[in-house]
């Protein structure tokens, strides 16, 4: 019994590969893969946007008469997700990327753009060294010298790290924390010296204020006659000190004339009924003491009113003395 799963074929003894027929195939005949997106793109029919990395079912066919050493370049045929528009584009091996063809538009690429404008200005810079030996002179100090900075700044990112590896992160925590402690210190110094200047400040005027106070206690002591009403400014004698001094020069001269309490006790001493010529005397007596318990006006009415009183004293004496 023959196995199941077999291996190996028999081959005839006479046997000729040769003699198989072979199909022919067309060299543009197209084959149905699967295939994603290489780039964004959009589609200029519908503006529908494809992004990348989006599958579809194309049809790839190889393009005829372009070939880069040796590789054939392939064709991809898709159709838009919207509006069914067909959308070609084939592969690039000599950048190894794709090429939009047909149909749609690729996406902004800065990075793309940039490589192939640092690849145009390579090429230009070439051409101009084959034909000017001057050129390529030029352009050997500039990279000379760019790179002996190039040089320079890596020497330079050395140093830093080596002073970084070096730096004692304790040290320096430990340095800012003093200083941080010393700050502090001067603020409180600040704060208490201005505390001390306020309350010095304030206790000046209160003593100030206190003496201010005292002065003014003292003021109204020394004078505390005060005139309760304003009109009696009017009421005032304008020359009081003269009349005093008139009132006392006559005093001295004369006596007090106004003393009715003397007089009346040298009058009531005597318990008897006077005579005729005592009252009359004392009649005298007392129109002359009330005349004269007025300052006179003139000199003729002082001296008269003076003889009068002498006389009236003398009278007096002498009935006393009776």
């Amino acid at each position: 019994m023959s196995e199941r799963k077999v291996l190996n074929k028999y081959y005839p003894p006479d046997f000729d590969p040769a003699k198989i027929p072979k199909l022919k195939l067309p060299k543009d005949r197209q084959y149905v893969v699967r295939l994603m997106a290489p780039f964004n793109m959009r589609c200029k029919t519908c503006g529908e946007y494809i992004y990348k990395g989006k599958k579809f079912n194309a049809r790839k066919e190889t393009v005829q008469n372009e070939v880069y050493l040796g590789l054939p370049i392939f064709r991809f045929y898709i159709k838009c997700t919207r509006c069914l528009a067909e959308i070609t584009f084939k592969t690039d091996p000599e950048n190894t990327d794709y090429t939009m063809e047909h149909g749609a538009t690729r996406n902004f690429q800065a990075e793309k753009l940039l490589e192939e404008e640092e690849k145009r200005l390579q090429k230009e810079r070439e051409e101009e060294e084959l034909n000017n030996p001057m050129k390529v002179l030029e352009n050997r100090t500039k990279d000379s010298k760019l790179e002996m900075e190039v040089l320079e700044n890596l020497q330079e990112l050395k140093e830093l790290n080596q002073r970084q590896a070096n730096v004692d992160f304790e040290a320096m925590l430990r340095q800012y924390k003093e200083y941080e402690e010393e700050q502090k210190r001067r603020e409180q110094e600040e704060d208490e010296q201005e505390m001390k200047a306020m309350l010095e400040e304030v206790q000046n005027r209160r003593l100030l204020v206190d003496s201010d106070s005292d002065e003014e206690a003292a003021k109204p002591s020394a004078k505390p006659v005060a005139k309760t009403k304003p009109t009696d400014i009017l009421q005032e004698d304008p020359q009081p000190q003269s009349k005093k001094l008139k009132t006392e020069s006559w005093e001295r001269s004369v006596g007090k004339l106004n003393s009715k309490s003397q007089l009346a006790g040298l009058v009531t001493v005597r318990k008897q009924k006077p005579s005729a010529s005592l009252a009359n005397r004392t009649e005298n007596h007392s129109t002359t003491a009330s005349a004269g318990s007025f300052p006179p006006a003139t000199g003729t009415t002082s001296t008269s009113s003076s003889l009068g009183l002498l006389g009236a004293y003398s009278d007096s004496e002498d009935s006393a003395g009776d």
